[in-house]
């Protein structure tokens, strides 16, 4: 049973779109969505749920054989473990309750052995996964192991930073996966933060130079002009031109992943807190209005934005939960900087009345948890769309940006993992 805590509350920053029933729903939804963490705490502990779930329930991560490792179920590997901490650390800042700190912080030793053992690591996704499990850990309780972990994840990545092309690749081995050469992703978007983070306690500047040449390269290439993005985009290796954008897990290449465009939204206004590149400000903005101007009435998105109302598609909460996270980051970021004047008030206003909409909406009809019998924060998450992998079920980072989302709007003092 979930015991009874408070939820220290605050403005938003837009009154306007804050009122006693919008807290009160808030203060339900976060309820509801401890109640499944304190479950998948008795469930998981230090192990790892799957990325998705099975028919509405998640599972122990499978059994596989990974870079040559045999490993049992609930092992860590793949790029989405570290949701499952971040949610720890979240639900510790918004409670103060220890279980979910000492939990936490048994994850720490999990990532280090998955590094010093380098098991699953060729992958940009380090940013996701050692930011949440490590370096979080590190400023919020001072932990010396996340710490170092964090920074030689830091390094691993660093690696894979390829001139002159000045892009970080998403995926495969560097000297035996030639398929992959050259291809950088827009999720990369959000896993920058650990190379800013790592510049910023070593004072080495060439894991923050990395990241900014490889945002300022998708600001220019995974953006088309008409503000819709590529999933994937391409560069030759040896002489650094751009070669074409793609798409995996979209509906076309020429089409817009909705989970894609929401990367776009928080990452370029991720980037811009950490460089002040105001071209890295203006990305995030093109991504916003695109991806609000696509949606459908309920404010959650289908899979890919070229569909909406009526359409027989499913729709993909998580794409809702980290868009919502980043037009609330993207709205600070116009308020502090010189676009934060008389011209930009309206759009900050929207930015943050539309992800106070996603949020109600999730809240009230996405939710898992209570009556749903489900043990994820959020239902109806499509992860691959395009390999019927994950389709209409939760997944891992849905349920953290939606924690994440819910963060933000009662506590606007929160300092992002990020």
């Amino acid at each position: 049973m979930t015991e009874s805590v408070t939820y220290p509350l605050g403005a938003t920053g837009d009154t306007a779109g804050t009122t006693d029933a919008d807290q009160e729903l808030l203060e339900g939804a976060l309820a509801v969505a401890l109640a499944v963490v304190d479950e998948n705490m008795v469930t998981f502990g230090d192990r790892y749920p799957g990325d998705t779930t099975v028919n509405g329930r998640y599972e122990l991560r499978p059994a596989a054989q990974v870079s040559g490792h045999d490993l049992p179920a609930g092992s860590n590997y793949e790029w989405t473990t570290s949701f499952w901490p971040g949610q720890l650390w979240l639900a510790w800042e918004l409670t103060g309750r220890e279980t979910y700190r000492d939990l936490g912080l048994r994850h720490v030793p999990r990532f280090t052995e998955r590094l010093t053992e380098e098991i699953d690591l060729h992958t940009h996704d380090l940013g996701f996964l050692y930011t949440l499990a490590c370096v979080t850990p590190d400023r919020l309780v001072g932990s010396p192991e996340g710490r170092t972990t964090a920074l030689a994840a830091a390094d691993h990545l660093l690696k894979r930073f390829l001139e002159p092309a000045g892009i970080v690749q998403a995926w495969g081995n560097l000297e035996t996966s030639p398929e992959q050469r050259g291809r950088t992703i827009i999720d990369s978007l959000m896993n920058m933060p650990l190379l800013h983070w790592a510049s910023e306690v070593t004072g080495d500047a060439r894991y923050a130079d990395a990241a900014r040449r490889h945002v300022a390269q998708l600001r220019d290439r995974i953006i088309r002009d008409d503000d819709t993005t590529f999933h994937t985009f391409h560069w030759d290796t040896e002489t650094g031109e751009p070669r074409f954008g793609s798409t995996q897990q979209g509906y076309r290449d020429d089409s817009c992943w909705a989970r894609g465009q929401a990367w776009g939204i928080y990452g370029f206004a991720l980037n811009h807190r950490w460089t002040e590149e105001p071209t890295f400000l203006d990305a995030a903005v093109r991504c916003a209005d695109y991806f609000l101007d696509h949606l459908p009435a309920d404010r959650v998105a289908y899979w890919d934005l070229v569909f909406s109302d009526g359409d027989d598609q499913p729709r993909d909460s998580s794409a809702a939960a980290i868009a919502a996270c980043g037009l609330l980051e993207l709205a600070g970021e116009l308020e502090r900087s010189p676009r934060g004047e008389v011209a930009e008030a309206e759009r900050i206003a929207r930015y943050r009345r539309e992800a106070w909409a996603m949020v109600r909406s999730l809240a009230t009809s996405y939710a898992g948890g209570g009556e749903t019998g489900s043990n994820a924060l959020l239902l109806h998450g499509v992860y691959d769309w395009r390999t019927d992998k994950g389709v209409d079920e939760g997944n891992l980072w849905g349920d953290y940006f939606y924690l994440e989302a819910l963060t933000r709007l009662l506590r606007p003092d929160w300092t992002p993992y990020w």
